[in-house]
């Protein structure tokens, strides 16, 4: 069976539908903490470690990425599946040792969630990421973008799928149970993935005997300073996405809008995948790739300047048209999120080649490991130490706490990162070699 999409766009979709439910953890995250008693601050650290730990093992397991697909993604389903599960368990034991407030909070259960969704999801995410893409760029030669676009968008769109989802499976069992069926779900999906995913019969790689070029030789080929560039821009991206994106529910209803704070997760979350397909889409016909990072900086820091300018975050409540501006912000920002992470490995491969390209791009893909530390914390250390009065209010039936001025401030910090992105991206990252072959 050598068909382009059987082979590399379906079982794409299928890894990338799965794994790219990390996301929905805001949706389960206030509902674990008030079963096992910790804080949704402390609890949030698993979506942070499991962030990280995908950064990390795709660096470290890019080189096997590179040389064996099938066994990367099948490390990816196990992992990914048996981390869903553990969680379930440890979801379970936390809530069986709180007791609805009569016990107290079991530190080994929330040792047990890091651990599960943390570390050991965190690999499967890793893995699972990196696993179809090189195999759609060979596939997809002359529409590269097209192709890593169609599988990251199914990253972002699982979370459209996977929340309402999520929130309809809560209010009927509990989140240990939503988690086993899940990871059996996401099992039988990501199997199916790995038992299609094929590299094209007429792909060379190099055999063990063969000599190939080192990471670092490969990078070489390239003034250096033009990958950290490309390094610090996917980095301070993610870090300024994330820390918004944490808090999205709240400001969905800060602005006004908590009776359709689910649905417009939802309409970002399209605007996520949106912004993977069609941004990597349109690069294809770019003469640079680069042009699209300029773009997607120059989009973030007139709609950021303009909520921060107007004190957008504080003000809505009073103004609709404000109200609306903060919510085009959110999707902007989830739009040019998204469009980051699809034009990363073809910006990549047009600088440096497909020979070593998951390798590289696992190695890229650290940045968004620490870009999981950074933004979401970063945004908690704002709000913390620089936010105004906390403010309760309900939410579907429950109290939830928001802090208008905190979330303000955070803009701040993003409208300057996003200024340094795009510096970087002017003066730092070269042109690519597909530009240098359009205008020789």
């Amino acid at each position: 069976m050598n068909n382009k999409w059987i082979r590399a766009a379906i079982p794409g979709l299928l890894l990338h539908c799965s794994i790219g439910t990390v996301y929905c953890w805001s949706y389960v995250s206030t509902g674990i903490a008030s079963q096992i008693g910790f804080s949704v601050a402390t609890v949030n650290w698993a979506f942070s470690l499991a962030i990280l730990f995908l950064g990390l093992s795709a660096a470290f397991l890019g080189n096997v990425v590179e040389k064996d697909i099938h066994k990367s993604s099948l490390i990816a389903t196990i992992c990914f599946a048996a981390g869903m599960v553990g969680t379930g368990l440890f979801v379970k034991l936390g809530a069986s040792a709180y007791n609805g407030g009569a016990g107290t909070p079991s530190v080994l259960a929330l040792a047990g969630i890091f651990l599960c969704y943390g570390f050991i999801m965190g690999i499967g995410l890793g893995t699972g990421y990196l696993s179809p893409v090189k195999t759609l760029m060979l596939w997809f030669q002359d529409r590269k973008g097209l192709a890593t676009g169609l599988a990251v968008a199914g990253f972002g769109a699982a979370k459209a799928i996977g929340a309402p989802i999520m929130e309809e499976m809560q209010k009927n069992m509990s989140i240990d149970k939503m988690f086993y069926i899940l990871g059996a779900v996401y099992f039988v999906m990501m199997f199916i993935g790995h038992l299609l995913l094929a590299k094209p019969s007429d792909w060379h790689e190099p055999s063990a005997s063969e000599k190939k070029p080192t990471i670092m030789e490969v990078l070489k080929t390239k003034p250096l300073g033009n990958y950290i560039g490309i390094w610090l821009m996917f980095f301070l991206n993610i870090t300024c996405g994330l820390a918004i994106i944490s808090y999205e529910k709240q400001l969905f209803i800060t602005a006004g809008f908590a009776a359709i704070a689910g649905t417009l997760g939802a309409v970002s979350a399209v605007f996520n995948a949106a912004g993977r397909l069609g941004f990597s889409a349109w690069a294809d016909k770019m003469k640079d790739r680069n042009t699209i990072y300029k773009m997607i900086f120059i989009l973030s820091i007139l709609f950021t300047a303009v909520v921060h300018v107007t004190n957008g975050i504080i003000k809505a409540p009073e103004s609709t048209v404000l109200a609306i501006i903060v919510v085009c912000l959110i999707m902007v920002v989830n739009a040019g999120y998204g469009g980051g992470f699809s034009n990363v490995p073809t910006l990549l491969s047009d600088h440096y080649g497909m020979g070593s390209i998951s390798a590289i791009h696992g190695i890229t893909l650290s940045a968004w490991g620490f870009a999981g530390i950074a933004g979401p914390q970063l945004a908690a250390f704002i709000i913390k130490h620089f936010g105004g009065e906390v403010q309760q209010v309900e939410y579907h039936g429950k109290m939830m706490s928001i802090n208008p001025a905190g979330m303000q401030h955070i803009l701040t910090a993003t409208l300057v990162l996003y200024v340094a992105a795009l510096l970087l991206s002017l003066f730092l990252v070269k042109k690519s070699g597909k530009s240098s072959e359009a205008n020789p």
